[in-house]
């Protein structure tokens, strides 16, 4: 199981969201470069980035922060926000980024998964937000009827290299994760599952280690970092060992 930080960018600059809402973004670090290092520095091994801006306008944004990321360094990084084309997938993979994630994209062009996963092998996750159990997308700005699961399904045979499960209802609010849900979608599908949302504390780690391990692949953590909730070092040793599926 991997532990994935996440640095979501807003203007530039380091922030987190209550429940993806833009109007409660709350400033960490006005330099997400230097954030960048502090989770390199506490032995993490990936880094999860989001470009909120990019997500909500619908192309990437906050290039240049993203940009001082991947320079500051060695770790690989999985992108999300505002990926929306094949050229853009592919512009970020040249500029250093390890993954990219696509989440609109995956429910509104799946044929750009598709294509995306062919282009680039191991490279591309789908990113699957969801709020009482039906997608949203376009920043959690728009619901959609579609059930997290039957998205999940339909790109099990593309080459996803992971999924990127994030219950809405726990995002930035420190209330636990959805640890049951994230079990549930990661045995009915072969590809990998990464858990997203509702972090809050040490126990909430170990409860998703409990339950997840050779189960869920990874963890995502945010607001829990920031406010000092969990210590980073000790988070990377409690969900650490071998990763599967090789993400």
């Amino acid at each position: 199981m991997i532990f994935f930080p996440a640095i979501d960018l807003k203007e530039g600059r380091c922030v987190r969201l209550r429940r993806g809402d833009m109007a409660t973004a709350t400033v960490f670090n006005q330099h997400p470069a230097d954030q960048a290092r502090v989770f390199e520095q506490a032995g993490c091994s990936w880094l999860h980035v989001v470009d909120l801006d990019g997500a909500f306008a619908g192309h990437p944004v906050n290039g240049e922060a993203v940009d001082a990321i991947l320079e500051a360094v060695d770790l690989p990084v999985q992108l999300g926000g505002g990926i929306r084309t094949l050229a853009t997938a592919a512009d970020w993979l040249g500029r250093g980024v390890r993954r990219v994630i696509l989440g609109t994209a995956a429910l509104r062009y799946p044929d750009l998964v598709r294509a995306a996963c062919a282009d680039f092998p191991g490279r591309i996750a789908v990113g699957i937000d969801a709020r009482d159990g039906r997608v949203a997308v376009q920043g959690w700005a728009e619901q959609s009827d579609i059930a997290a699961l039957d998205l999940a399904r339909r790109f099990e045979d593309v080459g996803v290299a992971a999924i990127v499960f994030t219950d809405i209802g726990r995002d930035g609010v420190l209330a636990g994760p959805n640890v049951d849900a994230t079990v549930e979608l990661a045995r009915a599908v072969s590809v990998p599952v990464i858990l997203s949302g509702g972090v809050s504390t040490l126990d909430d780690l170990r409860t998703a280690k409990a339950a997840g391990d050779g189960i869920i692949a990874g963890v995502v953590c945010g607001r829990a970092l920031y406010d000092g909730r969990i210590d980073v070092a000790r988070a990377v040793e409690i969900v650490k060992r071998t990763p599967i599926g090789g993400i």
